[in-house]
């Protein structure tokens, strides 16, 4: 992990998407294929002292907008991200710290949205996060994602 590519990345979320630094956002693991984030239960529980949905909803969505912005830093592109649509399945309560993955399906997937965006200036792409909680699913997002210039 390039300790000036994490850096770099959560500076840019805690600039540009403030709530990221309110809920405790940071770059756990960052790869050329892959992004997990990490937020402190103690900034994002509810009533029920769980991860609040709402936190569990941003630290998921910023996973794979933190991944594009990576990948597209990697390779010298710029352009706008946003998130297009997205669902998120709660299959469980989130009783520990926030931890989600988000990783590309496959190399021809990362190809593939990287040589559309290079040939036309949009490309969308769909991704998945999961976070787990003592070793089991808690929660799956899938959410598509656009980039244009």
């Amino acid at each position: 992990m390039n300790k000036i590519k994490v850096k770099t990345l959560e500076a840019v979320l805690h600039t540009d998407i403030p709530l990221t630094k309110h809920i405790g956002i940071t770059v756990k693991e960052l790869t050329d294929t892959s992004l997990s984030l990490h937020a402190p239960l103690e900034s994002n529980f509810n009533h029920k002292s769980t991860a609040f949905g709402g936190s569990i909803y941003s630290v998921s969505v910023l996973s794979g907008w933190g991944l594009i912005y990576s990948i597209m830093q990697q390779h010298h592109l710029t352009g706008h991200i946003v998130i297009q649509e997205s669902n998120t399945k709660f299959i469980r309560p989130v009783t520990t710290d926030i931890t989600t993955n988000c990783c590309f399906d496959s190399v021809e997937q990362y190809q593939k949205f990287l040589n559309m965006y290079k040939r036309k200036g949009l490309a969308r792409i769909r991704l998945e996060s999961r976070i787990l909680c003592a070793d089991e699913i808690a929660v799956i997002f899938n959410g598509t994602y656009v980039v244009h210039t």
